[in-house]
């Protein structure tokens, strides 16, 4: 088989080149070039997809020998990931960036084109694992690494990308055992830090990032009844569920802290409040996407978990569709749910689908509004 290995100069991807190659595939690396900025580079653990990162590719790919290629997609990265980032924020919404970049970089423009070119798979370094049902039909499985699992930010893939993915590492017994076959193989990522926070902003500080993209736009911070209590510079330096950062002088009543429990953009407007008021029972979203063959009776409320955070635990809830939109009731109450984040339903160890959530309903009747975001 034709395989285009993904490579991000990580101890990962380099990894799941090796093994695609031993597997006795003809195996390509290419590195996505998504930056312009010709000084990008890595700070320790920040940052990804940088100048140094692709040489680190590179040297892997000699080791391994095989061709190597490096892929300019930095207008499309910044298109559909960069300005979309920007967007959300400036409409109250708190998105996944990493899960844009699945969706249309490396599983959408990438699988494309190295479709396009003969190829029959795209390989990554992602621990998740594929398997095959008793018809045939490819679902997507939590890694057996659960403290590294992704499948939550592969929860985007439809049954057509499936059968052009490959995830040599599902199977990995831990990040150790990984990094410890690098360095047998001779890969001299074996010990490079794993990268985190968002690869385009490797200083970590979103806030500040966004500010400089957006410029200020001032308003007031005000409680449920609509009594203020500060000003702001920009909805955009908040996220439903912020705690630090509110700049409130008075405290409240009950001396306890306050939490973001909406954002109006409309108004450019921050409603604060006590965090019982964060516990939402119901998630509704409008775009939602089945990874794999899509479930029968999707009408009827079927038992799922859920999870809305890459790192997040995922908890027992039930999820029907309903004129058009995919509803999702969990048994207990979640905090902090933000429109804009992504909530992928597992069945099992088995990812079902996902939606982005355009609204959540609270688990209490604590508002007399039912504005965007949260709804009594």
């Amino acid at each position: 088989m034709k395989v285009l290995a993904a490579m991000s100069g990580g101890v990962d991807s380099a990894v799941a080149a090796a093994r695609a190659v031993e597997a006795g595939h003809e195996v390509v690396g290419v590195h996505l070039a998504l930056s312009r900025n010709s000084g990008t580079l890595r700070t320790g653990s920040r940052g990804c997809c940088t100048i140094e990162d692709s040489m680190d590719a590179q040297r892997a790919a000699n080791v391994l020998g095989i061709p190597y290629y490096v892929w300019d997609f930095s207008e499309k990265f910044k298109t559909d990931v960069v300005d979309d980032f920007i967007a959300e924020y400036q409409a109250g919404r708190t998105p996944n960036p990493c899960m844009r970049c699945n969706e249309r970089i490396k599983f959408a423009a990438l699988l494309e084109k190295a479709l396009a070119l003969g190829f029959d798979a795209v390989c990554t370094g992602h621990y998740a694992s594929l398997l095959t049902d008793e018809s045939g039909n490819l679902e997507l499985h939590r890694s057996n690494e659960m403290a590294k699992d992704q499948s939550y930010v592969l929860g985007v893939l439809t049954a057509d990308q499936l059968k052009h993915s490959m995830f040599p590492l599902g199977a990995a017994a831990s990040k150790d055992d990984i990094r410890r076959e690098a360095n047998e193989r001779g890969l001299s990522v074996a010990n490079k830090p794993d990268s985190y926070d968002i690869c385009f902003i490797p200083e970590g500080d979103t806030q500040d990032w966004l500010s400089e993209k957006v410029g200020k736009a001032p308003g007031q911070i005000v409680d449920r009844s609509g009594n203020v209590l500060g000003d702001h510079e920009g909805t955009h330096e908040f996220t439903v569920g912020q705690r630090k950062g509110l700049s409130i002088g008075r405290p409240a009543a009950d001396g306890k802290p306050r939490y973001v429990l909406e954002i109006r953009p409309k108004t450019n407007t921050v409603v604060v409040g006590p965090q019982a008021a964060l516990a939402i029972s119901e998630m509704i979203g409008v775009k939602y996407t089945w990874c794999g063959v899509a479930p029968e009776n999707t009408n009827d409320w079927t038992n799922v978990h859920v999870q809305v955070r890459a790192h997040g635990d995922a908890i027992e809830a039930e999820f029907r569709i309903s004129d058009g939109q995919m509803e999702i009731r969990v048994n207990e109450p979640l905090l902090g749910v933000a429109p804009g984040q992504t909530a992928v339903l597992y069945l099992g160890t088995r990812v079902l689908g996902q939606t982005t959530i355009d609204r959540t309903i609270s688990a209490v009747p604590v508002f007399a509004e039912a504005e965007s975001g949260i709804s009594a």
